[in-house]
């Protein structure tokens, strides 16, 4: 099992990526709507995982 320290590692990663995303989708919503609806998906997914990420560390945290 990663340490918390990775795992914060790992959802400050998946956060920017996120940001870098969103940001893209918005620019792209215009000329090229089904890469922007792409990019969207893959941001959603990456959010998921963010909360898995921050419960598991938040349960971590806890048992410390």
């Amino acid at each position: 099992m990663p340490s918390l320290a990775q795992m914060n590692g790992s959802l400050h990663i998946h956060q920017f990526y996120i940001g870098k995303l969103r940001a893209k989708q918005e620019q792209l919503f215009e000329s090229d709507p089904e890469l922007a609806q792409l990019l969207d998906n893959v941001a959603d997914v990456l959010s998921e995982h963010a909360v898995t990420l921050t419960d598991e560390i938040s349960e971590l945290e806890y048992e410390e």
